[in-house]
């Protein structure tokens, strides 16, 4: 498994990004992340943390 951004609701606070273990979000255009999805240890810190809640499991 891994984890994925919803782009429409993701406000690009970089809470996810700082928290990954692996490093394997980045930021896409503007000021959006993504998961690298093949690099993702599925250790779900980063769907914790998003206040958003717009991280899901895939």
């Amino acid at each position: 498994m891994s984890r994925r951004i919803d782009g429409e609701q993701c406000i690009g606070c970089g809470q996810c990004q700082r928290v990954c273990l692996v490093d394997c979000i980045y930021q896409e255009t503007g000021r959006k992340r993504k998961v690298n999805e093949t690099e993702c240890v599925d250790c779900g810190a980063c769907q914790m943390i998003c206040p958003k809640k717009c991280i899901v499991s895939i």
